[in-house]
């Protein structure tokens, strides 16, 4: 059956361009971002693997561990790297999982045959601290994700695990959210003392809380 949300993440040991790995050992208490993308010395994963180099702060900023797969070996991805940081600016400082065998891949349902028999799809599996699914995105070949967007859901999936809030369309950082529906009226005067806006009684608006 094919992982769906709240799933524990399957666990696997593999080899990586940091050595060899235990996933969720890897994981300790942290967040995880699992992608693949469909081969190496490709263009479009060139920029996707650049650009989350360069996210590492962001990442680390929300106790997030990044780690990428593709089903090429590993002396590849070694050799690859040097590419990435000669045309995007940014060394690969997370592990890329070498899956020439496609256990990984077949675990966590990366390939899809409709697609491509042999190489993955552009997959992205947003993992808490507890090993659990909580989100799961599947890109075409030929479009680059928006990392940008995993990390808006992120801090989405932070904040709502910490706050009996959800977030509305579009939200970012900072902005209202929504506080939801299972909240009393009279148990968020305690919960959300500085008030909200009532636009339906099941549609309640208010400032983001704080940490």
């Amino acid at each position: 059956m094919a992982l769906q949300l709240g799933d524990t993440a399957p666990d696997f040991e593999t080899q990586t361009t940091q050595g060899p790995i235990r996933f969720h050992e890897w994981l300790g208490d942290s967040w995880g971002v699992l992608f693949s993308h469909p081969k190496n010395y490709t263009p479009v994963c060139t920029t996707e693997l650049g650009y989350t180099a360069k996210l590492k702060p962001e990442f680390e900023k929300r106790g997030v561990k990044a780690i990428g797969l593709s089903v090429d070996k590993l002396e590849d991805h070694e050799g690859w790297s040097r590419d990435i940081e000669e045309t995007q600016g940014s060394v690969l400082n997370f592990p890329l999982i070498a899956d020439p065998e496609r256990k990984v891949a077949e675990l966590y349902g990366m390939i899809h045959p409709n697609a491509s028999g042999t190489l993955t799809v552009r997959s992205v599996f947003v993992i808490d601290p507890s090993k659990k699914v909580r989100l799961m995105i599947t890109y075409p070949a030929s479009t680059g994700r928006n990392f940008d967007e995993i990390l808006r859901v992120i801090d989405s999936l932070q904040l709502t695990d910490k706050h009996k809030v959800a977030t509305p369309v579009n939200w970012k950082q900072g902005e209202d959210v929504i506080i939801v529906p299972a909240v009393s009226d009279e148990d968020a005067k305690s919960l959300f003392p500085q008030g909200w806006k009532a636009l339906k009684p099941y549609l309640r608006v208010t400032a983001q809380p704080k940490d």
